[in-house]
């Protein structure tokens, strides 16, 4: 019967998957915990440096 080695063959072809996707999301994990816990702190859009950072000065008023 050819079902046996086609039932074979799929499931070691999601075996693999399986395992290339879980060592992949293992070495990730690890790489760096102190950059992820800092994620929560980020700012959504980060600041440009340079003259738009600045704020724009205050006109002041004429004194009388």
């Amino acid at each position: 019967m050819p079902v046996i080695p086609l039932t074979i063959t799929v499931s070691l072809c999601l075996v693999l998957t399986f395992l290339v996707f879980f060592l992949r999301e293992y070495s990730r994990r690890f790489g760096n915990a102190e950059r992820e816990s800092l994620l929560p702190l980020a700012e959504e859009t980060p600041r440009v440096a340079g003259p738009a950072a600045v704020p724009p000065a205050q006109p002041q008023s004429p004194t009388v």
